[in-house]
């Protein structure tokens, strides 16, 4: 059995703070705005369709993954089911807002449906490698 000192007045053993989770989602917000920008650039090789396409998909992602940032960071220190409930309804709206950004833009606005599904993509490839990343 390991003995551990208790903290001390201005320390805490929290593994991770809220300011890291405010930190990593804006970093992820960053990464996902890029990598919208850049499929949507690279979509215009098809048509002008074809890029607003990308970028349509891939502003829903990227709005949704604020939304879920908000719900999960946007309040203050509470108890664990209070943080578990900010979860839930951060990623439902998420999801919500993610299905109806590509419904309206491919059932909608007639968009093509690869490039809208390929900003999406992106937006997501995006987000996986900013939560990986270690700074």
């Amino acid at each position: 059995m390991v003995l551990r000192p208790l903290p001390t007045p201005g320390h805490t053993r929290v593994l991770n703070s809220i300011a890291a989770g405010r930190r990593l989602a804006q970093r992820v917000a960053v990464a996902q705005t890029v990598a919208t920008l850049a499929t949507a650039l690279t979509c215009l090789i098809w048509g002008r369709a074809a890029g607003l396409g990308a970028l349509a998909g891939g502003l829903a992602m990227t709005l949704g993954s604020g939304l879920a940032a908000w719900g999960a960071f946007g309040g203050s220190v509470a108890g664990g089911g209070v943080l578990l409930g900010r979860l839930l309804l951060g990623t439902a709206l998420k999801w919500i807002v993610v299905g109806m950004g590509l419904y309206l833009a491919i059932a909608t606005w007639r968009l093509p449906a690869p490039a809208v599904l390929a900003g999406a993509v992106a937006a997501t490839a995006a987000w996986l490698f900013a939560v990986r990343s270690k700074n």
